[in-house]
């Protein structure tokens, strides 16, 4: 009985990071629904920032109350580039995108990150080109083959790809004049705008990374990082909105699509999402957060497929699993890293504690014995090396 519970103990970490792919995957199909109904999705972003950040502040003064920094003119400026580019953003690119191309796509190209990440923290010097290493090679590789499979879900389309006849659309787009079913996505015009929009989140996100890994040094509180973050995200977003969307009928919220779209991603993507998220990292550590994240891809692909009427094309199949490759290469090679500077750590620590206890066994009222001692075991090295 004690074995099974440990058995089921281990497998805690799995079964909740699962839980949030499938809680990441359903926001897809949210949004996708509330576009079609006519939501702007800049007051969507708005509306998810503020419940952030409303959920947010009271964490952090909880659990930052006692330990929190001073709040300096620096802080207060990388988390306004935090809030934008981790927040209103990349948020507003990234449902555009979603709003324009399919959610296949935006998702796929989404798990280009780790190697864009890779580009820019070689730019930045928080990463080392090392081609020497295994690791600095699978980092490269999985950088190019992303890349490629970005490039070839983009530029090829393929056979389309037939897995189930009966499949049930939730979007019910309109029949235009021909009879012909007319669909955000379905626009060769409008997936033009909304390539670069995807490509675009992705490199901000990417950005943001490595501005907040600046932050987690000079302000080590996640809570109050959090809570700074979604505060400047929430203003950005709500400005930019306002300014965009002057009808104000946007921004009432009935009781259907539209209220799901701002409290489902607000509260269980942004709240309890990331709370699973940092209990897991914790637990495993950030490679083993990463290596689910495929595993929302493939939801978003069954569920588009089946709810949304969304096309499979063989092409978007191959982009998506080079891009699935590449991205586990990257994450290989930065696991391979982590642990030889871990494994590095532990006799630094060693030798500084070992010095530490020296000095401190050494007091005061010895010292003079301790020196006269030592000269003493010198001066009779010097004499049996002479008569030598």
């Amino acid at each position: 009985m004690k074995g099974i519970c440990n058995f089921l103990q281990g497998l805690k970490p799995a079964i909740l990071m699962a839980f949030a792919q499938v809680a990441f995957a359903a926001v897809n199909v949210i949004y996708k629904i509330a576009i079609e109904d006519g939501m702007s999705m800049r007051v969507a972003t708005a509306y998810r920032l503020i419940l952030a950040s409303a959920f947010t502040i009271p964490l952090a003064l909880i659990f930052d109350r006692k330990k929190r920094p001073k709040i300096t003119r620096r802080v207060i400026y990388m988390t306004f580039l935090c809030g934008l580019f981790g927040g209103s953003g990349y948020l507003n690119l990234y449902l555009e995108a979603l709003a324009l191309t399919s959610a296949t796509f935006v998702l796929a190209m989404l798990n280009l990150c780790p190697g864009i990440t890779f580009i820019m923290g070689i730019a930045s010097g928080f990463e080392k080109l090392n081609l020497r290493s295994g690791e600095g090679k699978a980092k490269v590789i999985g950088t190019i083959t992303g890349i490629s499979g970005a490039m070839l879900l983009t530029f090829f389309k393929g056979v389309e790809i037939n897995l189930w006849s009966s499949k049930i659309n939730l979007l019910h787009p309109h029949q235009n004049d021909n009879g012909h079913m007319a669909t955000h996505h379905g626009d060769s015009g409008s997936k033009l705008w909304g390539v670069p929009c995807a490509l675009a989140s992705c490199c901000i996100f990417s950005l943001w990374f490595i501005i907040q890994a600046k932050l987690n040094e000079e302000f080590p509180c996640p809570h109050s990082s959090a809570a700074l973050m979604s505060t400047m995200g929430a203003v950005q977003a709500t400005i930019f909105a306002l300014c965009v969307d002057r009808d104000m009928s946007q921004w009432k919220l009935d009781y259907g699509i539209r209220l799901l779209a701002v409290i489902y991603p607000g509260i269980v993507v942004s709240g309890i999402v990331v709370i699973v998220y940092n209990w897991c990292i914790k637990m495993r550590g950030p490679l083993f957060a990463s290596i689910f994240n495929p595993l929302q891809l493939l939801l978003v692909v069954i569920a588009a497929y089946l709810m949304l009427d969304e096309k499979l094309y063989l092409g978007c199949v191959l982009g998506a699993v080079l891009i699935v490759c590449g991205l586990y290469a990257v994450l290989w090679g930065k696991g391979k890293e982590m642990k030889k500077k871990t494994q590095l750590v532990p006799f630094e620590i060693t030798r500084e504690s070992e010095a530490v206890q020296v000095v401190v066994t050494c007091t005061p009222a010895d010292h003079d014995k301790y020196v006269q001692s030592f000269l003493n075991q010198t001066n009779t090295t010097e004499k049996v090396a002479d008569d030598h």
